[in-house]
């Protein structure tokens, strides 16, 4: 089964200091029947104002993964981690028994866009941790590029969950193929551009915000297609 999810489908949240474009049930959306995608809890799609920002607030038992789009994220958290992530960074915040961060723009012009990916843990209970690391647009570029994984592959940060997230880049008419399996799901999100995808169900267009829900065995093949420039996309692969 494939699900064409659209950007306009998304649920919009607009606040003066925060727009968020939510693929799931998240805050102020309540939709049952969008809950989640296996694992996978929350999609969210945030753009920061300038010197804004979600203050220290909790989260526990969740892996939360954050991917910088565009301009400079700042982190801070009760662990002692802080940090200001520049565009193409990844960043694993693991919950657990309990953790207090912080999310702000330093900027005071430019704005900050950030997907926030949420997945349920393998394991309740755990030790809180967190990581971020930069991924150069060269080393995403026409290929799919593990940032995320929970089977601990060299290069990528490391979750508690039995996930893969990739980050691609991809030119005009240039292909990815990646094999799905029957007892797996997979999460494609066109973050910018135009993305072809096709599978055994037949080929699907997608543009900038839409999404593809994926659940069946079959050699999938991802095209990108922008008139001009690029296309960029996240898959998540999980239970």
């Amino acid at each position: 089964m494939i699900k064409i999810v659209t950007s306009a489908q998304r649920h919009t949240s607009n606040r003066e200091w925060i727009h968020s474009e939510f693929s799931f049930s998240f805050a102020d959306y309540d939709d049952p029947s969008n809950a989640h995608f296996g694992a996978l809890l929350a999609h969210n799609d945030n753009e920061l104002e300038p010197k804004q920002g979600m203050h220290e607030h909790p989260h526990h038992d969740l892996e939360i993964i954050t991917y910088v789009v565009s301009g400079i994220l700042r982190h801070e958290d009760d662990l002692g981690n802080q940090a200001e992530l520049q565009a193409g960074t990844v960043q694993m915040m693991s919950a657990g028994t309990g953790i207090n961060h912080s999310e702000t723009n330093p900027s005071d012009t430019d704005k900050v866009r950030f997907l926030q990916i949420w997945l349920l843990p393998q394991s309740p209970g755990l030790t809180p941790r967190w990581d971020a690391k930069f991924f150069p647009k060269a080393f995403r570029m026409n290929t799919l590029l593990l940032v995320a994984t929970g089977t601990g592959e060299d290069g990528a940060l490391s979750i508690n969950e039995d996930a893969a997230v990739y980050l691609s880049v991809l030119e005009t008419n240039k292909e990815l193929h990646y094999p799905l399996e029957e007892n797996r799901r997979t999460h494609i999100f066109v973050i910018s551009g135009n993305v072809e995808v096709s599978c055994d169900d037949g080929a699907f267009q997608l543009q900038a915000g839409d999404a593809a829900r994926i659940r069946k065995n079959c050699d999938l093949t991802l095209k990108g297609t922008t008139s001009e420039g690029e296309a960029e996309l996240v898959l998540i692969d999980l239970p």
